[in-house]
């Protein structure tokens, strides 16, 4: 789960803001649209820190990242896509009540 302790999140928040405002910058200097960056530049860069953070492959290692990646993926979804349908659902009705 992302909830690490204050105190951890004020050591990194600042440098993970810069990062997307760089990655946001792309797109005027590097003629990307916001879906490249969201896709493309999202991508590799989850890519390039997760082998940095692997390093020399163990299954362990892998294992532990993927995980992490796969429990990142899931609580995305549960916080902000379930809500987004749900009212989605109630604006335009539920298909699975029908």
């Amino acid at each position: 789960m992302p909830y690490i302790k204050e105190e951890q999140r004020i050591c990194i928040d600042g440098e993970i803001n810069e990062l997307a405002d760089k990655m946001i910058s792309l797109g005027e200097s590097c003629n990307l649209s916001e879906s490249d960056i969201r896709q493309g530049v999202f991508n590799y860069v989850i890519t390039k820190l997760s082998t940095s953070l692997i390093g020399n492959p163990k299954y362990s290692k892998i294992n532990e990242v993927v995980g992490a990646m796969e429990c990142c993926k899931l609580e995305l979804y549960r916080r902000m896509a379930a809500n987004y349908e749900d009212k989605k659902a109630s604006e335009n009705g539920d298909v699975y009540n029908t």
